[in-house]
């Protein structure tokens, strides 16, 4: 009976190997990867729904929904470790984990691979930041030496266990140290073996030009509206020679614009029925999260 059993995704479990083979063959492809941010099952699940391919588990946004508090790294990895073991639970979709520093030394790094895939996430980003980290769109960020990002790479590259999670590596030195610097920072990380080279905030059409035309391996774009990097469209970034586009926080600033505007309707006119037009309903809700299989399934097991 349990091989005829089909369970909803957020029942599923042990399938990131797939998702894993399925993140980097989206990579080898001529296509720009284009991952959208989610910071919990609901926005996992909106991403998935949409059709992307794969979606980006952000930082940031794991630390503002659940603390409450900007991206200042107060959030600690256990906290991030719980939400991303559901988030990856909840979607079939390959995720990209948003892992800050690697939260410590050597042996932190080692951990912080090890659970994030036995999570299920199919890439892992790792930044040059010093602890505590910071937005990096904002000013303030200081980065460590060259060599210490080296060694939390080959860390992280050593700990996995599946060779194709994909290691992301990123650089925050543009900001501080010029963009020349941040693209040597770039090649050091790529021989120290990261899949996928994040030169962080470049500020022109030019510096992303720069970027791409002086590394020699796949590049990420960090699209941030308001940020310190201009905005393209993914054929733009594809032609500039991107290889993977993330969109940590659209999906945040949306929910937070509409939001507030329905929270104010609702507060003035006492109704949202002018929004209703614009909401999903209760069966497209319920729907969102697979009811029907939750339903049948729990139907097997009931009392006849």
């Amino acid at each position: 009976m349990n091989d005829q059993l089909s369970y909803p995704v957020g029942l599923k479990r042990g399938q990131a190997g797939s998702k894993n083979e399925r993140l980097k063959a989206a990579l080898n492809t001529k296509d720009i990867l284009m991952a959208p941010g989610c910071f919990d099952c609901v926005t996992a699940k909106l991403v998935a729904k949409a059709g992307f391919t794969a979606g980006y588990i952000t930082g940031s946004g794991l630390s503002m929904s659940a603390l409450g508090a900007p991206d200042i790294g107060a959030i600690s990895f256990g906290e991030i470790l719980e939400r991303v073991m559901r988030i990856a639970d909840s979607v079939d979709i390959p995720l990209i984990c948003d892992a800050d520093t690697g939260y410590g030394g050597p042996i932190n790094v080692i951990r912080t691979v090890k659970d994030l895939e036995r999570a299920g996430v199919s890439g892992i980003q790792i930044e040059d930041q010093t602890w505590p980290k910071k937005c990096g769109h904002e000013l303030g960020r200081t980065v460590v030496d060259t060599d210490e990002m080296v060694w939390r790479i080959k860390a992280a590259v050593d700990a996995r266990v599946d060779q194709d999670l994909m290691i992301i590596a990123r650089t925050d030195a543009r900001t501080s140290l010029g963009i020349e610097a941040a693209i040597e920072r770039a090649h050091r990380y790529h021989e120290a073996g990261a899949d996928v080279l994040f030169v962080e905030s470049p500020e022109s059409e030019l510096e992303m030009r720069q970027i791409n035309e002086q590394i020699q391996a796949p590049t990420l774009a960090n699209m941030v509206e308001g940020g310190r990097t201009p905005l393209f469209d993914a054929a733009t970034l594809q032609a500039i020679g991107y290889d993977v586009a993330i969109y940590p926080n659209s999906l945040t600033r949306m929910m937070a614009s509409q939001g507030t505007r329905m929270l104010q309707t609702l507060k003035e006119n006492g109704s949202t029925a002018a929004f209703s037009d614009r909401m999903v309903d209760h069966r497209g809700l319920w729907d969102l999260f697979d009811y029907s299989e939750w339903t049948d399934l729990e139907g097997r097991f009931a009392k006849k």
